[in-house]
């Protein structure tokens, strides 16, 4: 009978359809965050996170599945915060210290970015402990988790996950013991974002010994990425910046590789006088391996108000998915 074969064919197609467009949402984003404070003058290789859409946070430290209107959660690795290797933070209050975008302030103070941090962390992570410090301009505390937006600018580099990748992550991390031993070698934040990348991308992402003496570097993994989506273009990789809000702090420094942190600091000359061969070594390595170019000026703004955008993986008005990345990064690397 022709009838039954048509209904079923239909849905079939309402099935396909379902999956392609479940597909065509970005459901992750790595962050990459410019370096800020102190760090913009003596470490400017700033800090990484990730985010992700489908996930959102049980309590700072265990995962879930987000429920209908929630807008994810970013994870990132800390210098030991209350002894823990990572925290969890939803998306909103991680970039802005506040539950609602329309909260966000145009222009911020040193008072108003500390009241909007301490009201977020006596209602949500005071869990973390009451002796935990909140930190301040050389030994940092649970600032860190809320208002990152206020300290630097950020680029979102967003890609394609799938829900059971998402839930195998969810219980992987929930089941994994969640203790700190912190290093800056190899051990830093980047560390932490490359396994992850690791995990739903299997043995793309891995230490390198050159550049950077095999020190992983927030700018070095976004290339790594951006190298990867070009030969995996269902990825679906797009790039997005996040401003620093204006008012509080000086503007944030780009990020650099450790051996190009070196010459803008202005280390390399001690070093130099110590050992000229180690100098003229890491001025090499940041000259021929050490940029890491990156399709950063072709990065779309995306607003307080617009920033739910990253949990529903859409495109802002007027800028298709996936926009040229392939072209974009070519440009780059002949420049």
């Amino acid at each position: 009978m022709r009838f039954p074969r048509a209904i079923c064919f239909l849905f079939m197609c309402f099935a396909l359809t379902g999956a392609l467009c479940a597909r065509g949402n970005a459901q992750a984003a790595l962050l990459m965050e410019n370096a800020d404070g102190l760090s913009r003058t003596f470490d400017p290789t700033g800090h990484e996170a990730v985010y992700f859409a489908r996930i959102c946070a049980a309590s700072p430290t265990r995962l879930r599945r987000c429920r209908p209107g929630e807008f994810g959660v970013v994870i990132a690795r800390y210098k030991g915060i209350a002894r823990y290797d990572w925290l969890a933070v939803p998306l909103v209050p991680y970039l802005y210290a506040v539950e609602d975008p329309a909260a966000v302030p145009a222009r911020v103070n040193r008072e108003i970015v500390d009241s909007l941090r301490e009201q977020y962390h006596d209602a949500h992570l005071m869990s973390l402990g009451v002796d935990v410090p909140e930190g301040g301009r050389v030994r940092r505390g649970w600032n860190q988790l809320v208002g990152a937006a206020y300290e630097r600018r950020i680029y979102a580099f967003q890609f394609e996950t799938t829900a059971a990748q998402d839930d195998a992550f969810i219980a992987w991390m929930n089941d994994r013991p969640n203790l700190s031993h912190f290093n800056i070698v190899y051990r830093n934040c980047a560390d932490f974002v490359s396994d992850v990348l690791d995990f739903y991308f299997p043995r793309a992402f891995k230490r390198h010994i050159a550049p950077d003496g095999g020190i992983t570097t927030p700018r070095q993994v976004a290339f790594e990425l951006v190298r990867y989506a070009r030969a995996h273009p269902e990825m679906q990789l797009d790039v997005l910046k996040i401003p620093q809000v204006p008012g509080y702090r000086r503007p944030s420094r780009g990020n650099a590789s450790v051996s190009e942190s070196l010459i803008l600091t202005g280390d390399v000359v001690p070093l130099a006088l110590l050992n000229p061969f180690l100098a003229g070594a890491f001025v090499a390595d940041a000259l021929a391996w050490g940029r890491f170019p990156l399709p950063l000026k072709q990065a779309q703004v995306l607003e307080p108000d617009e920033i739910t955008q990253l949990a529903k993986g859409a495109r802002i008005a007027g800028n298709p998915r996936g926009r040229g990345i392939h072209a974009q990064m070519a440009s780059v690397e002949n420049q």
